[in-house]
């Protein structure tokens, strides 16, 4: 592949592998370390809202060009969140001739700088990161001893050293630096012997701030137009009019807290108004300061308000990460105090954001404080087109693209995700072409959509679609048609719902046999409705800790909310929401019902968000969740039949070569007894069965299926398919 650029920007995602958990490791696409001229586990230069540096290794090719995977380590040492933008380069890297680090007072006490060596051969590191004392085992340097470095640091830590972060508060020579043979490493405070160099400086936790971004035009601020026009007011009257809210008896200070979901264009908004208005920006990144020890952490908040020119906007990202509202730091009352005194300061304002309003120190929003709150929305279909054009302004596109049918095909996405998208399209049509004119084509902003998802929907808890739709159901024509009416009527056609004066449901309960395909009606239903799906099996949400199930039913609603239109699939609901009054887990049963029919009832009305449960056990569920208005519509899904099983048969076998011996509609009807799911497995042991004959087989026979069918018998209880048909009835009456 010819080389793209030196350099390449990639939107950031937390890595899915434990293995790399705090090693110092980040993941890119193969073709992207071609196109940056790298080897696996060369070094790299990380660009976010601070400089940091890390080994590059290669990920799944599978995955996505356009994206770096990093841990939470990395994400914090760079001043960012998941989602954000990060400049990928290739660096040099020196072997240290000192490292000068700090940490706990228990890890500086205990751990000898030998053990430290050990800890931290193999890693890349920068001046102000902080570092985990895993040693990076996944490709460790020649000379290194992995076991020895675990084995000293337990002893010397006991089993929480895997938690423990030290941060890097000196290096020589300056920049990226690896540790060698002769490197001199010490803790901070401690006497160094080794070349003339200003020990006072290496003493001294550099304030570090995100670099200038370039602001954005308050005009492309795609539907943010009044949270601009109230934060513009709010800082000219603090600003330049002052007078006015002293004739009034208010004081000329401002406090605010910018909420939205990830990536919505909190700090964007922050930084284009205060240039608009002629106020400077001094920008902090939470998570950056909550990784450094508390002193540390609450000397640089001192020294970077100590430099603020007048007038400024000190902007202080994802502050819930250093004012959480669940176990405050120590640091945090020292935090609040230094953040009260910087509001009190003339021609100094102070904006904070978060994604989690809520999760933050409640003490910030006390009145003289933080106490006023801007809301930004996620982007509905008409913004996200104005989005895309902003986006693509400077792009070279084709003519035909359309982004129209581009914005349709992105529910849920936010500034950020539509960017990581023109990212991924890029990548797409310069691996296309190699030379000549480069354009995005229609086909590279579709195909992107494939791999890049919207940052509420980057966990583990969501459900792909796979390209399917109802269509490629076969048979079940009456339950096709209840979850269309009661799924994706509510969210195509709100406007005749609202002209008829009705509400639509909320949700929905698929009840039926195991195996026989209500999770399979869900992918076809989120595929036909481009809808984002959050999966999460009952029993997950449960937590023998007070308030942590009720927590997690909150959260997952919060989180659909903002990547609606969302489809929130409840499997085995029986176990998350049984009866109450029944259960003998101390209440947690029935609070967790509460919380989740609190969440369906909502103060704030779940708009374009849709409940589905399933249950093989319909009668354990509690009677009020049930009820109108919550999940109302209850659709039996029968064991199939004959003609069903015949469609089952013909799906799963669509690939595969049948001898011309082989009838799946006769087939399908001596299956009596038969799921879905034991079908697909009677086509898949058939196959086995002919690879067992012979490897080199050629086609699969009416013997092979016969003797799968001695594997794979049928499991659907005829018990349970009466107790079922019983239940199926009596909801009729």
């Amino acid at each position: 592949m010819a080389k793209l650029a030196a350099v390449i920007s990639l939107t950031a995602r937390l890595s899915p592998s434990a293995l790399d958990t705090r090693r110092g490791v980040v993941r890119l696409h193969p073709e992207v370390l071609d196109a940056l001229g790298l080897r696996p586990w060369d070094a790299v230069k990380l660009t976010g809202a601070r400089v940091s540096a890390a080994l590059a290794a290669a990920h799944d090719g599978e995955s996505p060009h356009g994206f770096v995977y990093v841990d939470d380590v990395t994400l914090s040492n760079l001043g960012i969140v998941e989602g954000s933008e990060i400049v990928v380069a290739p660096v040099e890297v020196s072997q240290a001739r000192s490292i000068v680090v700090s940490g706990s007072r228990l890890a500086s006490a205990s751990v000898h700088p030998d053990t430290l060596r050990l800890a931290l051969t193999g890693k890349v590191l920068t001046t102000g990161d902080a570092v985990s004392l895993l040693p990076q085992d996944l490709a460790p340097p020649p000379g290194s001893d992995v076991s020895q470095a675990r084995r000293q640091l337990s002893l010397s830590i006991g089993t929480t050293w895997t938690n423990e972060l030290i941060t890097v508060t000196a290096t020589q020579p300056v920049g990226p630096v690896t540790v060698g043979p002769s490197s001199v490493l010490n803790w901070r405070g401690t006497e160094v012997v080794v070349e003339p160099s200003p020990p006072a400086a290496e003493l001294v936790v550099t304030p570090v701030e995100a670099p200038a971004l370039p602001p954005v035009p308050v005009a492309d601020l795609v539907g943010q137009q009044d949270s601009a026009k109230l934060l513009s007011e709010w800082l000219d009257l603090t600003f330049h009019r002052p007078e006015l809210l002293a004739q009034l008896g208010a004081s000329a200070q401002l406090g605010v807290l910018v909420s939205g979901p990830e990536g919505v264009g909190k700090a964007t908004l922050v930084r284009a108004v205060a240039h608009s208005v002629g106020a400077a920006v001094i920008e902090l990144s939470a998570p950056s300061i909550a990784a450094l020890e508390a002193n540390a952490a609450a000397q640089q908040l001192s020294a970077t308000i100590a430099k603020a020119t007048k007038p400024s906007v000190l902007l202080i990202s994802d502050i819930d990460a250093l004012l959480p509202a669940s176990s405050p730091p120590p640091v945090a009352t020292i935090v609040l105090d230094t953040l009260r005194a910087a509001v009190r300061t003339e021609g100094l304002a102070l904006a904070v954001t978060s994604a989690h309003p809520e999760a933050t120190d409640p003490r910030l929003r006390a009145p003289e404080l933080v106490d006023r709150t801007l809301s930004l929305p996620l982007p509905d279909g008409r913004v996200r087109v104005e989005l895309l054009r902003v986006l693509l302004r400077e792009v070279p596109v084709e003519s035909d693209v359309d982004l129209g049918a581009v914005a349709d095909r992105t529910p849920g996405f936010v500034a950020a995700d539509l960017a990581a998208l023109r990212r991924e399209a890029a990548l797409r049509a310069a691996m296309r072409h190699s030379d000549g004119v480069l354009q995005v084509s229609q086909q590279d902003l579709l195909g992107a959509l494939e791999t890049v998802r919207p940052i509420s929907m980057s966990t583990s808890d969501t459900l792909r679609t796979g390209g399917l739709a109802l269509d490629d159901v076969g048979d079940m024509v009456e339950v096709k048609q209840a979850l269309t009416e009661a799924v994706l009527w509510p969210l195509q056609y709100p406007d005749s719902f609202a002209r008829l004066g009705v509400a639509p449901p909320r949700g929905v309960l698929m009840y039926g046999p195991p195996g026989c395909g209500k999770t399979f009606l869900v992918r076809a239903l989120a595929g036909s409705g481009r809808l984002n799906v959050l999966s999460v099996k009952g029993a997950e949400l449960m937590d023998k800790f007070v308030g942590e199930s009720e927590r997690a039913v909150r959260e997952l609603f919060r989180r659909a909310a903002e990547a609606a239109p969302t489809l929130v699939f409840l499997d085995e609901v029986d176990a998350l929401a049984p009866r109450r009054g029944q259960s003998s887990d101390s209440g947690v049963a029935d609070r967790v019902v509460a919380a989740l029919l609190t969440e369906l009832d909502g103060v704030e009305p779940l708009r374009d968000v849709i409940v589905v449960g399933a249950t093989n056990r319909p009668e354990l569920l509690d009677p009020a969740l049930l009820r109108p208005g919550r999940l109302e519509r209850v659709i039996y899904v029968p064991p199939p039949d004959s003609e069903a099983r015949a469609e089952i048969l013909r799906s799963a076998s669509r690939n595969m070569p049948l001898a011309p011996d082989v009838d799946l509609t006769a087939l399908a009807a001596e299956l009596e007894g038969y799921s879905a799911a034991d079908c697909a497995g009677l086509v898949r042991e058939a196959a086995l069965t002919a690879m067992r004959e012979s490897l080199s087989a050629a086609e699969v026979t009416a013997a092979h299926l016969a003797k799968a069918r001695t594997a794979v018998r049928p499991s659907l209880d005829p018990a349970q398919l009466a107790a079922l048909a019983a239940y199926a009835d009596s909801r009729r009456l």
